[in-house]
């Protein structure tokens, strides 16, 4: 099969199959669901065939202007990356989410937006116009506002307006930012755009609308109150999808394709610093399980736009690997959490404890994906965060390495205090709770051994990485 159609499939198979996915689900749900995962599946088998070519060295385009007279999509190692990170993870939780969502309302539109988010972020991976990565990227707020108001309830229906007007009006901004380089350069193509310098007005636009998407300090307070949602919906929301859509989207201009002043290799690595040290702190006094989890996140994204920040090929390529590395172990850890608070219906970690008894696969799992959170080695984040390290050290930017040093000891504290007051002691609550589904119990465990896996394996994950930030330097053309 061509890299043409595998492009196309892999963004189009979940895009246009996920309408008919509730149409599935008036014949048969198990039919429904089986459809859900191919979709996805299928979209992950694509890009390994792309990942294929591309390493064989091998450059992708698709051209679709007699219908659209504005770009084409494309595949280069770091599209292809994204996408197989996004895909992998994500066909992991729409697996989990055929035993967490199997007993709610509204299950056919839960699949269908979880499908059609995951497609459009194949989307915005593959798009080489900035009109086309706009359009994908408002399609996947319209899923995610939708999601996380699943349930309803009507402060949950607050929280998710609040995300959409935040992550909406942020890619206002960034389309404003677009209209600027389009005046200037005369083009959306990212091909023509490619080492061009573009004004400081339209830098700041972009970086506000990638800022409130990968809730960046001070645009992230929709991120843990989006906690609500179904704890696969947070998962995507928090580990594989929508934040990272930030990072990548910062990749592909800011690294890839534009060339900035550098007073913004300052500014972004002390907003990227200042989140991930206060996102943190706050993680630290939470209680809530599911809002700690999503404050770690914050803080760990800030850590990966400190690794692309550096600008050198070693903190490069500790910033792709931690997105691989990260979203993996934390959609581990909120896919734990769905276990947890389906079995104990509540997510205050002092009412819990001892659950280790009680759910001891959960429990292996969720440790083994916060230790790779945390970077104990031989898990894959501390290789990630290793990298990141190295690259602050042999940089200008020697402060960054302190900062991830401070930021990764407070990584450490509050999940080894998350997984204390969850699994370790006496129950302060004497719950019925057992291990949740196959389906639910399986992700998780997949997700963990994943995470150690990609530790002890990591030459081969690390290889395609290094190869990407050589294209991303101009190393490989």
């Amino acid at each position: 099969m061509n890299g043409e159609t595998l492009i196309l499939l892999a963004i189009f198979v979940p895009v246009l199959g996920s309408f008919l996915l509730p149409l599935f689900g008036k014949v048969s749900e198990s039919v429904r669901n089986i459809m859900a995962v191919l979709m996805i599946l299928t979209s992950m088998l694509c890009s390994f065939g792309l990942a294929a070519k591309l390493m064989g060295g091998e450059n992708i385009a698709v051209g679709y202007s007699q219908v659209l007279s504005m770009g084409y999509f494309y595949a280069d190692k770091l599209a292809v990356f994204m996408a197989l990170v996004s895909s992998i993870v994500g066909a992991v939780i729409v697996f989990y989410s055929t035993g967490y969502i199997s007993h709610y309302e509204n299950r056919n539109e839960y699949y269908f937006m979880v499908v059609l988010f995951l497609g459009s972020m194949m989307g915005i991976i593959f798009s080489r116009n900035l009109i086309t990565l706009y359009l994908f990227w408002e399609i996947t707020a319209i899923a995610c506002w939708r999601l996380i108001g699943f349930f309803r309830e009507k402060d949950h229906v607050l929280k998710a307006d609040k995300a959409f007007l935040i992550t909406v009006f942020g890619a206002l901004m960034m389309l404003i930012g677009f209209l600027d380089i389009y005046g200037t350069a005369g083009s959306f193509d990212l091909g023509v755009l490619s080492h061009s310098h573009i004004s400081n007005t339209a830098v700041a636009l972009i970086l506000f609308g990638i800022l409130s998407k990968s809730a960046t300090l001070p645009l992230h307070t929709w991120l843990p109150d989006a906690g609500v949602a179904p704890s696969p919906v947070t998962a995507l929301l928090h580990a594989a999808v929508l934040v990272k859509i930030g990072v990548y989207v910062y990749a592909r201009l800011f690294v890839a394709t534009f060339q900035l002043d550098d007073m913004w290799h300052i500014i972004v690595p002390v907003i990227a610093g200042a989140s991930a040290l206060v996102s943190a702190g706050a993680a630290m006094i939470e209680t809530d399980m599911k809002r700690i989890i999503a404050y770690s996140t914050i803080s760990q994204i800030g850590f990966i736009f400190l690794g692309l920040a550096i600008g050198n090929e070693i903190g490069l390529a500790g910033g792709l690997l931690y997105i691989l590395m990260h979203g993996m172990a934390k959609a581990g850890l909120f896919l734990c959490a769905g276990v947890i608070e389906q079995q104990t219906h509540t997510k205050d970690i002092t009412k819990m404890g001892g659950l280790i008894k009680k759910l001891p696969i959960t429990a292996v799992a969720f440790i083994v994906c916060a230790f790779s959170v945390m970077g104990i080695p031989p898990l894959g984040g501390f290789f990630a965060k290793f990298m990141v390290i190295n690259g602050a050290v042999t940089s200008p930017h020697l402060w960054v390495a302190f900062v991830f040093l401070f930021g990764g000891v407070m990584t450490i504290v509050y999940l080894l205090r998350l997984f204390v007051l969850i699994f370790m002691g006496k129950p302060r609550v004497n719950y019925e709770v057992k291990e949740g589904s196959f389906s639910m119990v399986s992700s998780v465990a997949t997700l963990a051994v994943l995470s150690l896996l990609g530790g002890i394996f990591i030459n081969y994950p690390a290889d395609f990485v290094y190869a990407t930030v050589q294209q991303l330097m101009g190393v490989l053309k």
